[in-house]
């Protein structure tokens, strides 16, 4: 039974899960939008959102602790110098979650999602 498990499984162990959503929240940084299952964007969002937040305060204590998920050093500059200035007066909601249809071979619900950077 799952009672009270928040998180989803992804058909992965907790370190596999980690690691997915570390390399999908550094493809993210880098490119602003990724296509992926919509299962694993749901998943992704909180975990970037927080990276982002931290990003917001520029200390270094705050890019030490994003430093442990992002650990491509242009990705964690951009996130620092440009993404956190940049959604320094937004108070949450920095990523947007689009459906995008099925994809080909298995027909797995595909969903795009991007930073919002008004």
């Amino acid at each position: 039974m799952r009672h009270r498990k928040a998180t989803r499984q992804l058909r992965r162990t907790s370190e596999q899960r980690l690691a997915l959503l570390r390399n999908l929240a550094t493809s993210l940084i880098e490119a602003g939008a990724i296509e992926t299952t919509e299962a694993k964007a749901k998943e992704l969002r909180p975990f970037v959102e927080k990276l982002i937040t931290k990003a917001r305060s520029g200390t270094l204590h705050a890019r030490r602790l994003a430093g442990r998920h992002v650990r491509k050093r242009e990705a964690a500059d951009k996130l620092f110098q440009e993404l956190g200035p940049k959604f320094a007066t937004r108070p949450g909601g920095y990523t947007r979650i689009l459906k995008t249809g099925h994809r080909k071979g298995d027909g797995a619900e595909m969903a795009r999602i991007e930073l919002i950077l008004n």
